[in-house]
This record gives structure tokens, C-alpha cells and sequence, in this order.
């Protein structure tokens, strides 16, 4: 075995090595990892790498790490901070250290990037996943093996709809749901900005440099001023969120809802619930069938609109020593 760069032109055999453990659950597409690995500013070359047989140069593992150094806008991180986005060898060649020295390959080139916490997925908002599944016993207890503490778990959810199901706006007294719209990107930033500052601000810029038109983006206005947003997704948006990333899994059209959020000057007047409800209104209309929330441990909040637990994660991280 012999460690070569990870390049975008082995895009296949990432896309291979993935779904020969995870397909029936997790069915990983190029379009997915060229977005979240090769046009994502914050991936680390030097710290991935494919594992290939040198005999027949077949790939049999691989490793992607990040770190923080997206100088575009005007936002920064924690460069302590690193990710492990994702690591996996060949069913058929594991046990013989291929993923120990992936994984070591990795953390030092983290570590020589400054970083002193590297958690497993959870990279902003291009992760494939936000954690470990918690279905996958054996690679967690390998994680711990490896000095991955566990930090919590997290959830998707999911809520299905017939054919004819509607859902109607919110309606309250001085405030409208609507969507965002193409020349309000400055408003729209300036909210995230003001309320919001940091991930999701950083995706909400992303968004708009992509070509987004706002139709992403459910808002919540009051006498012209945004004070609550949505974010809704689908087949159509210009970056693929992690909500409709399993969309094969499904029969017909998958929305996604999430992040979501309320300026706290008008936190418990119910536009929290409220809000979901606009963004679940306005996936309907565009034929979804299936809406899934991702990333969150408020089952019991997202409940209420019959959302209910469809995958589960648990959340490590590792303190790299000085």
C-alpha cells in the first residue's frame, strides 16, 4: 500500500470506496464530493490522501481533512478548530492499518496547520456528515481507540406527505412570511450579520456568490426589516445542503428545512414553529413529497409539524497534544 494525493480526478473512486460500506444508507454522489471536497476552500490537500495497492494502483482508502482558511469575506474562525470530513477503507482491506495511517496522516497535517481539536465531520456547512452513525458501533469504538472522545448525538429528521397535502402560511398580526428575493442579498447578509454572525452567516454569503436568487430563503419581515429566516432546499438550489443529500433514498421530490432562526428581540411569540411551517408551505408548493430537517436535537420542536428521528449521529473530538 502506498499513500498519493486525493485529486479531483479521483472523484470515482472516493464515490466507489464510499458506498461499498454505506450506499444502502448514505448513497454518495460526484456531485457531492466535488462540492464538498474539491470546491470547498477550507479542504486540506496535505492532510488527504488515497490509499492505493501498489501492485494494480487500486484505491482502497481514503482520507479528507479541513481546516479554516477561507480569506474571501470577511469572517473568521477558530484555527484550532480542524475536521476529519471523512474517512473509509475497503471492507476487504481492513485490519491491516490502512485507516490507522490515513488517520495519522491527517492529524499531523492538522496539527502542523496549528489545529488542536479536530472533530469527526460537522465541517461547516459542506460535511457529508455531522457525525458518526450511530448504527456504525465498530467504527466508533475504533474512534475511541484512537483517542475520539464522544462529545453528544444529533439527528435527522423526517416527515412524508401525500400527494395532495397543503399547508398554509402562518398568519400573525405586523409580520409577513415570504420568500427572499434576487435583489436582497445585502438584506438578507445584513440580517445574518447583525443576528446570526459566524456559520451561518459564512454559508448565507456563500449562497448568494453561487448564484443564489433567494428562493432559499424563507424570511420573516416585520415593518420592512427581516427579523426571522428559513432555509429551505431542494434539487434545484445552487449549493447541495446536507437535508437533501439522500435524496435517492426517497420516491419523488425531497425538501429540506434548516437552519432556522429568530432575531432574539422576538423569540417567544411562536415564529419559531411558525417559520417551519412557511418553509414546509412553500416546499410543498414545489411538489415535495418528503421534508427532512437536518442536524438537530430538538425532536421534540420539530415533532410538533410530525417531524420525527430517521438517522442519528454521535459527535466525537480529539485535544491533539502540543
Amino acid at each position: 500500500m502506498k499513500l498519493v494525493a486525493l485529486t479531483e480526478d479521483r472523484i470515482q473512486d472516493v464515490c466507489r470506496l464510499w458506498n461499498q460500506g454505506l450506499a444502502p444508507d448514505f448513497p454518495i454522489r460526484e456531485r457531492i464530493v466535488k462540492q464538498n471536497v474539491f470546491q470547498d476552500r477550507n479542504f486540506l490537500p496535505q492532510g488527504s490522501w488515497l490509499a492505493v495497492e501498489e501492485a494494480t494502483g487500486k484505491a482502497i482508502g481514503f482520507v479528507v481533512s479541513k481546516v479554516w482558511q477561507d480569506s474571501k469575506y470577511d469572517i473568521e474562525f477558530s484555527s484550532e478548530d480542524g475536521w476529519i470530513h471523512a474517512l473509509m477503507v475497503d471492507p476487504d482491506h481492513r485490519n491491516q492499518g490502512i485507516g490507522s495511517e490515513l488517520l495519522r496522516q491527517a492529524e499531523s497535517a492538522l496539527h502542523g496547520r496549528g489545529v488542536r481539536r479536530v472533530s469527526l465531520g460537522n465541517d461547516f456547512h459542506r460535511r457529508v456528515l455531522p457525525g458518526v452513525p450511530h448504527e456504525l458501533a465498530a467504527a466508533k469504538r475504533w474512534f475511541e481507540r484512537n483517542g475520539y472522545a464522544y462529545q453528544g448525538m444529533t439527528h435527522d429528521l423526517v416527515n412524508h406527505y401525500d400527494a395532495k397535502a397543503q399547508v398554509a402560511l402562518p398568519q400573525f398580526e405586523n409580520v409577513v412570511f415570504r420568500l427572499a428575493q434576487p435583489n436582497e442579498e445585502d438584506q438578507v447578509i445584513a440580517f445574518m450579520k447583525r443576528c446570526f454572525p459566524g456559520r451561518w452567516e459564512y454559508q448565507t454569503r456563500q449562497y448568494w456568490q453561487l448564484g443564489g436568487t433567494g428562493r432559499e430563503f424563507v424570511v420573516l419581515e416585520r415593518e420592512e426589516d427581516i427579523i426571522g429566516f428559513c432555509r429551505i432546499n431542494d434539487s434545484q438550489s445552487p449549493i447541495l445542503a446536507q437535508n437533501v443529500y439522500w435524496a435517492p433514498l426517497f420516491q419523488g421530490e425531497l425538501g429540506g428545512i434548516g437552519p432556522l432562526g429568530i432575531d432574539e428581540k422576538y423569540r417567544g411569540l411562536n415564529y419559531g414553529l411558525a417559520i417551519v411551517q412557511a418553509g414546509i408551505h412553500y416546499l410543498l408548493q414545489r411538489g415535495a413529497s418528503h421534508i427532512v430537517i437536518d442536524t438537530t436535537p430538538y425532536v421534540d420542536f420539530y415533532g410538533k409539524h410530525g417531524f420525527s428521528v430517521w438517522k442519528s449521529y454521535d459527535r466525537f473530538q480529539k485535544v491533539l497534544e502540543a
